[in-house]
């Protein structure tokens, strides 16, 4: 895998980034290293975590993924050298309160965060430093409509930069990116950077897959023009588009033991738990095998090769499923199945938005 710079920034990363959410709640500190090493040994040099994970968040478990993989990185000489390190602040509580008392996300909140997190990771510099939702009240996370009634929002996009741009001349963080954000969250950004000299930021975080493409209504464009690069996550709908749940559905006995939407309640109350998201992972699911593919191999490819994504960010749980999706890496999808998945696209739009 040939590396890629992330937006105008000097960061050279693969196209394919080890997700970490996983680590200190479904896969434990001794199966989460071993994915490491073999994720390094294959290649990729990205590792993206944050500091409320691992999810489902829980008090319990805050921070326990940054410790497991600060712990790695102590235990393996020079592997720190080999990686670029992605981690976020928390933005707005959203019911967990263990991450920080306010209801906000001040300079000072971005600050702490950022120190915490350079602890719990045992190193000194984070490569991307990446806001995690917007302090903004804005439609993500299953939320379709934006609505001006519900903005809480108190700290200026302004300060949110400034406290960024001190990290980075502190030399704790070397470029900054942003998640689960808007088109005009992007531009704001960016333009506030240009207007006042500071750090511009170099990519977004958001979902990009089969069943929600709606990175394609707007933000595409948006970044772009403005040189941003986007860092997809869930490229397998936390699993709907491997078709582990074909069968069996994502609850009851014969749903599978141990996956995430069949495994947490509060997954399955989310937009990966909508009976339409089912419904549009098994026509996709079935569309991959009848061009000789697995789901898992047409999803994964689907976002390796489409022009819009930088890196795409994988989730594993095993060694087995690390493998598999790296191995997806230089599948080809034909023309004639890139047009059937924009038909059942037309038709069901994106059911996971």
């Amino acid at each position: 895998m040939q590396k890629i710079p992330l937006g105008a920034s000097a960061l050279q990363v693969t196209p394919i980034c080890l997700g970490t959410m996983t680590f200190g709640e479904q896969v434990d500190e001794a199966t989460a290293h071993a994915i490491l090493d073999r994720s390094l040994e294959r290649g990729v040099n990205f590792i993206d975590t944050a500091e409320m994970y691992a999810v489902p968040a829980r008090a319990e478990t805050y921070g326990a993924t940054e410790t497991i993989i600060g712990r790695w990185f102590a235990s393996r000489p020079g592997a720190r050298e080999k990686t670029v390190l992605a981690t976020k602040v928390a933005g707005p509580s959203r019911g967990m309160p263990w991450v920080r008392e306010g209801k906000g996300m001040t300079p000072a909140d971005i600050v702490a965060s950022c120190d915490a997190s350079l602890r719990r990771l045992q190193t000194d510099v984070i490569d991307l430093y990446q806001i995690h939702w917007p302090e903004r009240h804005v439609p993500a996370f299953g939320t379709v409509y934006y609505d001006p009634a519900k903005e809480t929002s108190a700290t200026p996009i302004h300060d949110q930069l400034q406290a960024l741009a001190g990290l980075v001349q502190a030399g704790k963080v070397r470029a900054i990116g942003l998640s689960n954000e808007t088109p005009y969250g992007v531009h704001e950004f960016v333009r506030l950077a240009e207007q006042h000299g500071l750090p511009r930021v170099a990519t977004v975080q958001n979902p990009y897959c089969l069943i929600n493409r709606t990175w394609e209504n707007g933000m595409d464009e948006s970044c772009h023009r403005l040189g941003v690069s986007l860092l997809a996550y869930s490229p397998l709908g936390f699993g709907l588009l491997t078709g582990k749940y074909d069968a069996s559905g994502t609850t009851g006995a014969d749903a599978p033991k141990g996956a995430r939407i069949a495994s947490y309640e509060s997954v399955r109350k989310q937009r990966w738990g909508r009976p339409e998201a089912l419904e549009a992972s098994r026509r996709y699911n079935a569309l991959a095998r009848e061009h000789g593919l697995t789901p898992t191999q047409m999803a994964l490819a689907f976002c390796y090769t489409k022009w819009q994504v930088a890196s795409t960010i994988i989730g594993v749980t095993s060694l087995a499923q690390l493998d598999e999706d790296l191995d997806a890496w230089g599948t080809v999808l034909s023309p004639d199945l890139l047009a059937a998945i924009d038909a059942v696209r037309w038709e069901l739009r994106d059911p996971a938005l």
